[in-house]
């Protein structure tokens, strides 16, 4: 079945093939790095990493970019604030960003690029507007001038007749139109600045995401990502100035928008001052269950940020692992063969089916992981009742553990890898050894001790299973 993608631009869900055949390009805006980056900010990378991966599971190639806005008025204040210069300041937090990625099982994105090393090419498209009328410069300051672009708003849905200076836009007397917007901003003293043709300066916000976008992904690009809130003025900027540069439309062909991370009815924001940074939230849950939060919501739903829906993502992340452990440790040294066609196998089947048509649906994470669960639930039950004599079993479960390693591994990143760190969690390995030394307490017949171990493991959420293969376990539900 073909991939259907909700199309911001075109509000409706719309079948997606990229330009080239081979290779899908993908622009996601970034952070602006004045601070510690929080929660919110990795919803969207772990979005775009999980869409990226399914897309390579499909057989594409993906070419992903990302920028920084390094120069911006809150690094610069920031900056200022601290004493510490603007472009030092956001390279310490775009490192701590990264490194915080990567710790959440994130993959690099192909292009990360800054706004302070891209002037170049944004003074070259500035020029472009001002020579073909897009653009106007005054004292210095160069602005898109929006009545230029007549289908401007066609992202958002707003009107440049019914927009007005002070609602969205800053009050400026110079400007021609209240909507027009910064292509480029004279010097202020103790500000970063550049040289370009209107004097001393440096690129307004809009510009740079689409200078960068283009220099790295062509005049055309297959997927643009961002949080809703970018829809305006960010988005609808982008491409006015970006068509009206190129005179080739469209600059983007699906524009997708994640929701927000809310805190109550608030969004999580710096501003605000209602976050929690992501090193602080790695401190205190796996990683991967911080993924299977961020995933078990539809990307384009808001995302509720709260102990208690974080300690629930937990409990299910660690139900779909313990599965997964506890298949490999049922039929550890009894596979003799390889997987055959079995009949048991056209659930394993239906299961990836199902998978991949909630991925294709709109990237629809929250429904695909609901198909793990029903392997689980199937692979559970030929587990609990395991003959270590039926072949037909031992390679059903085997075939399960490959296919839940296919889908929740390499797709959405959801399973546990030797090298994972899980904070404040109890490892398999000592769970492991503990269940040596009761099995042993149990083969001297001290009843007390192997008890006393398989009480005080249920105090703390782990549950013993006894069988005839030998003992089991599983963290309470």
């Amino acid at each position: 079945m073909p991939i259907q993608v909700y199309n911001t631009l075109t509000r409706r869900k719309e079948e997606f093939a990229p330009l080239d055949s081979d290779v899908v390009r993908i622009y996601v805006c970034g952070i602006t790095p004045y601070d510690e980056s929080h929660i919110g900010h990795a919803v969207p990378a772990i979005i775009w990493d999980a869409i990226c991966r399914f897309l390579e599971y499909r057989g594409y190639k993906t070419k992903l970019v990302q920028n920084f806005t390094d120069v911006d008025d809150k690094v610069i204040a920031r900056s200022q604030a601290t004493g510490v210069p603007a472009l030092e300041l956001s390279a310490r937090y775009i490192d701590s960003y990264l490194d915080a990625l990567t710790a959440l099982g994130v993959r690099p994105a192909d292009v990360y690029c800054k706004v302070s090393e891209h002037i170049d090419d944004v003074i070259a498209m500035v020029q472009t507007l001002i020579d073909n009328g897009s653009a106007y410069v005054v004292d210095g300051d160069v602005f898109f001038s929006v009545p230029q672009f007549p289908e401007y708003g066609k992202l958002s849905g707003q009107r440049p007749e019914e927009l007005e200076a002070g609602t969205r836009f800053a009050v400026d007397e110079r400007k021609r139109h209240p909507a027009d917007f910064a292509l480029w901003k004279s010097a202020k003293p103790g500000e970063p600045a550049w040289d370009s043709p209107w004097g001393k300066g440096r690129p307004g916000w809009h510009i740079e995401c689409s200078a960068m976008a283009m220099k790295y992904l062509g005049n055309h690009i297959d997927m643009h990502g961002g949080g809703l809130d970018l829809v305006f003025p960010h988005h609808e900027n982008e491409i006015a100035q970006s068509e009206a540069c190129t005179q080739d439309p469209p600059y983007v062909r699906f524009w997708l928008h994640n929701g927000l991370l809310k805190i109550g009815d608030a969004k999580m924001s710096k501003s605000l001052g209602n976050f929690t940074t992501i090193q602080e939230l790695l401190d205190r849950y796996p990683a991967k269950a911080l993924r299977f939060y961020v995933l078990s919501t539809h990307y384009r739903s808001p995302l509720e940020f709260s102990d208690e829906r974080l300690e629930e993502a937990v409990r299910g992340w660690r139900r779909l692992n313990d599965s997964v452990a506890n298949w490999r440790r049922a039929i550890q040294g009894k596979l003799t063969s390889e997987a055959a066609s079995l009949p048991q196998q056209d659930v394993l089947a239906a299961t990836e089916a199902k998978f991949v048509a909630a991925m294709e649906d709109d990237f629809n994470t929250a429904l695909a992981i609901g198909s793990l669960f029903e392997l689980c639930r199937f692979i559970n039950g030929i587990v609990a009742n395991l003959d270590a004599k039926e072949e037909t079993q031992v390679q059903t479960v085997a075939a399960g553990i490959a296919l839940m390693e296919k889908l929740a591994g390499d797709v959405l990143g959801l399973l546990t890898t030797e090298e994972d760190q899980t904070p404040g969690d109890i490892t398999t390995e000592l769970i492991d050894l503990i269940l040596q030394l009761r099995e042993e307490a149990r083969q001297r017949r001290d009843w007390a001790t192997a008890d006393g171990i398989r009480d005080q493991l249920a105090a703390l959420g782990i549950i013993i299973e006894d069988s005839p293969e030998g003992p089991r376990w599983k963290r309470q539900s």
